[in-house]
């Protein structure tokens, strides 16, 4: 494959991926709710309970129950219950009455990522209400702060890598770099990029989280109640370790990069202790810093997270390993800085070993996240992953086209040096008698000619223009990969994707409430926006009598010319089980004695036409008792 042809294909991909980025979704899914979602009971509750796919952090305002006037009605703070963190129990006050209540809330998932959503339950009959769904389903996580959020940890990312690979190419593979500033500037500017992104995310995660605008960033209160989580510690705890990492980075580029070729027995027992303090000093900094993500974020939640959690820091220092220091590499040749075949070959081995451990590891990663194949097209994370996925497989033919090159390497050609291009202008004019702007139109003039000589000495070496035409084909790329790895960590894990579909409570024999599950839909066309409340009574194996109700945007019941609804248990290949519905009153349908003769998670699909060629069908899960 010819560098022009892997470019074309990077277009592609990049046009595929943005088109395909979308607003982070939740992490924690909400399994079920008690009262559940649409559901009418007899009695006002005296609790409402929220039940998550996993543990959530709460705040004070964390649920809100609203009466149909849209005043409060929820008593206290919201609480986990019996100590179950993926809980949210809020107490209701006494003597409530008929009507439709508004439960709108809002959480920070165990993974760093903010959640939030609404529904609606009724005590004695539904009613009108003032409170608009659309306004409680709080946009946290998104607007400028979402966005500014997400900018900084695409370039937290970059700069781990850059210091990371950077201080390994220069410590390993070609310690005569670290004498040159612009090597020095790769691993300095990805510690000072770092440093930066890590003080923004701190500031902007009080926004990010409440849903406020970007002047909550200011807010002291805000900060404090973030530096009390585990996302802000993480931060806070990667601030700490980067001043060690500024420490290391002046003994890279001082004492052990002066050094030299050590001439003498004692220069080398020197070097050798000082190349082994820098080693377990900077592979503890690294690891400290990649365990920052790992902590807070995916790694941390969900199955085997006390596995994935190391496994996670070492995809992290894997990636920065070798995308920092193809960077590195990068920077040597295209500056002409007559890097040696053998620092080449070295990171090639270095990079190669990186490669195998990023595919090890991302593939127990895709296990974990998504849990099935089907997720990988039905989920927006699987389908980001397919992106990710086609991204390394490019970057791997391009590694293996860069590692031909290498082997073909020679000695670096001759080339003008920095200092001999600054100093022979200074030279030729020192002793002119010319007017100070002829002097430095002479002084340009050489220095132009210098660059265009070292250009084209460099040039002429043939294997390593085409060395360093595929590893800026391998940056280039690496660039995408990592703008695709910060939009799969702001977009919900295919488990928790496929868990959330299935939204509604299972009841318990005694509780005595119908099941019910609320499905919103849109069929495209006009006024083709509404939700289904499909109520099945008593929700258990037998006899039920189901009911749907249609409302559009708003509680207000509507007609539409087609309703049908089925049921399927996949686990036992039965259905779909067509339901005959009978239309009762506007924006509602019923069926008495339907049969549903095993338990387990039935699949319940409702079809809804709304014109001659608008029509949608959408599925959730439904858990049917014995």
């Amino acid at each position: 494959m010819t560098v022009r042809r892997a470019l074309v294909v990077l277009g592609a991909l990049l046009a595929v991926v943005l088109g395909a980025a979308a607003p982070a979704s939740a992490h924690a899914a909400l399994l079920s709710t008690t009262p559940g979602e649409g559901a009418v009971v007899k009695t006002a509750p005296q609790q409402v309970r929220l039940t998550f796919s996993e543990g959530v952090l709460l705040s004070a305002d964390s649920v809100r129950v609203l009466d149909p006037a849209g005043s409060r009605v929820d008593s206290g703070t919201p609480q986990h219950a019996d100590g179950n963190g993926s809980t949210a129990v809020v107490a209701l006050r006494a003597g409530l009455g008929d009507g439709t209540y508004t439960v709108a809330w809002k959480a920070v998932s165990e993974d760093s990522h903010p959640v939030a959503g609404a529904f609606t339950f009724s005590v004695g009959a539904p009613s009108k209400t003032t409170v608009n769904l659309a306004d409680q389903d709080q946009a946290v996580g998104g607007g400028p702060a979402g966005v500014l959020y997400g900018i900084g940890r695409y370039i937290a990312y970059a700069g781990f890598a850059l210091l990371v690979g950077a201080s390994v190419f220069l410590a390993v593979c070609w310690p005569r770099g670290a004498l040159l500033r612009p090597m020095q500037r790769i691993a300095a500017g990805g510690w000072v990029a770092l440093v930066a992104s890590t003080i923004a995310l701190l500031m902007l995660r009080g926004p990010y989280v409440n849903g406020t605008g970007l002047g909550g960033a200011f807010d002291l209160g805000a900060m404090r109640d973030v530096l009390n989580t585990r996302p802000g510690a993480a931060l806070v705890s990667r601030l700490l370790l980067l001043a060690a990492a500024a420490v290391f980075l002046a003994v890279l580029f001082g004492s052990y990069a002066k050094h030299g070729t050590p001439a003498t027995e004692r220069e080398r027992a020197e070097r050798a202790d000082l190349a082994w303090g820098l080693g377990i000093g900077g592979g503890v900094i690294a690891t400290g810093i990649a365990a920052t993500w790992a902590m807070a974020e995916h790694a941390s939640v969900g199955i085997q997270s006390g596995l994935a959690m190391p496994v996670d820091v070492v995809h992290l220092l894997s990636m920065a390993v070798w995308l920092g220091g193809l960077t590195a590499l990068l920077t040597a040749l295209v500056a002409g800085l007559g890097i040696e075949r053998e620092a080449v070959q070295r990171f090639s081995r270095i990079g190669f070993a990186a490669v195998a451990t990023l595919v090890a590891t991302g593939i127990y990663q895709t296990w974990r996240q998504l849990g099935s194949w089907d997720a990988f097209v039905s989920t927006s994370y699987g389908q980001l992953l397919l992106v990710k996925i086609g991204l390394v497989v490019l970057l791997v033919e391009l590694a293996w086209l860069s590692r031909r090159w290498t082997a073909r390497l020679g000695a670096p050609a001759a080339s003008v040096t920095t200092a001999a291009v600054a100093k022979r202008p200074e030279r030729a004019v020192a002793g002119s008698s010319a007017d100070p702007a002829r002097q430095a139109q002479l002084r340009n003039q050489r220095t132009a000619r210098d660059r265009t000589q070292a250009r084209r000495t460099r040039d002429a070496d043939l294997e390593r223009t085409a060395l360093r035409r595929s590893v800026l084909a391998e940056v280039a790329v690496a660039v995408v990969v990592l703008a695709v790895t910060t939009l799969l960590t702001g977009t919900q894990p295919g488990r928790a994707a496929q868990e959330k579909t299935g939204t509604a409570p299972a009841p318990t024999a005694s509780s005595g409430l119908p099941l019910s599950v609320r499905i919103p839909y849109d069929t495209g066309g006009a006024k083709g926006k509404g939700q289904a409340l499909i109520t099945i009574d008593p929700g258990r194996v037998g006899q039920n009598e189901v009911h749907v109700l249609l409302s559009g945007t708003d509680p207000v019941p509507v007609d539409v010319p087609e309703v049908k609804l089925q049921f399927t248990l996949k686990a036992k290949n039965i259905g779909p089980l067509p339901v005959p519905l009978q239309h009762l009153d506007t924006g509602h349908w019923t069926a008495a004695a339907v049969q549903l003769p095993l338990a387990g998670t039935w699949q319940v699909s409702v079809t809804v036409r709304t014109s001659d060629i608008d029509q949608v069908t959408e599925t959730r899960n439904v858990e049917i008792t014995p």
